[in-house]
């Protein structure tokens, strides 16, 4: 399998790329600059791509079966201080990139659509998702030390995936655990649809490493076309 995965120096889309070489597939590495990229792995080829740029977009797709997008603005494995201020002041960005992606693949509508969003998006209660609850937003963009402002870039992400849901491509979107950080690639976890996952501790946590399982897995055995899911432990 050829996979595409934009954000490719990213916190997941790194892992992506890593769990998908290891399961012997071909990769192409979507960067703002490829030409910053000094690494030379076999079975990755690095290209330049603009997310926001439909044509761009277009240009990197002949060739692969699915592109797995962990589009962030700015450059978040170089300053996530950045990327944060960037997703607060223009939250319109994620709906924007999953317009391009989608327009994009009009050209290949057989290649499918991987995004990986956001946990706002997530019900906390039935028919009430964790955008929505600003008590529980809050609380949990406390506990993880972002600003309450975020509050702007989850209810942007949850816009993405309405772009998503108005679309007739082969999209997928994925929607991680409260908590992501960088860890084990344990290979167990839960998979879930709409619903915010919770350990036996209440918390809703998973490793950036298995949640590039979880993403290579949906890509690799498709069970969430033109729907979301989640994975948590």
């Amino acid at each position: 399998m050829h996979i595409g995965v934009i954000g490719a120096t990213g916190n997941i889309g790194s892992r992506v790329v890593a769990e998908a070489l290891d399961r012997g597939h071909l990769v192409t590495a979507l960067t703002r600059d490829a030409s910053l990229i000094g690494e030379d792995r076999a079975g990755v080829t690095w290209r330049t791509v603009d997310v926001l740029d439909p044509d761009s977009v277009t240009a990197a797709l002949p060739g692969l079966d699915v592109l797995i997008s962990g589009f962030q603005p700015g450059n978040v494995s170089r300053d996530a201080t950045e990327t944060l201020a960037l997703s607060i002041a223009d939250p319109s960005v994620f709906a924007t990139a999953a317009r391009s992606l989608t327009k994009a693949l009009e050209s290949r509508p057989q290649t499918r659509l991987i995004v990986i969003g956001g946990v706002g998006s997530l019900e906390v209660r039935p028919g009430l998702t964790l955008a929505d609850d600003e008590t529980s937003l809050h609380e949990t963009l406390d506990g993880l030390g972002l600003p309450r402002e975020y509050a702007a870039a989850v209810r942007g992400h949850r816009d993405a995936l309405a772009v998503l849901r108005s679309s007739n491509r082969l999209w997928t979107y994925f929607s991680p655990a409260k908590e992501i950080f960088p860890g084990e690639r344990t290979g167990r976890f839960r998979i879930g649809g709409d619903q915010l996952l919770h350990d036996a501790e209440g918390r809703s946590r998973i490793s950036a490493e298995d949640a590039a399982v979880a993403l290579v897995d949906e890509a690799q055995l498709p069970r969430f076309v033109q729907r979301r899911f989640t994975a948590a432990y």
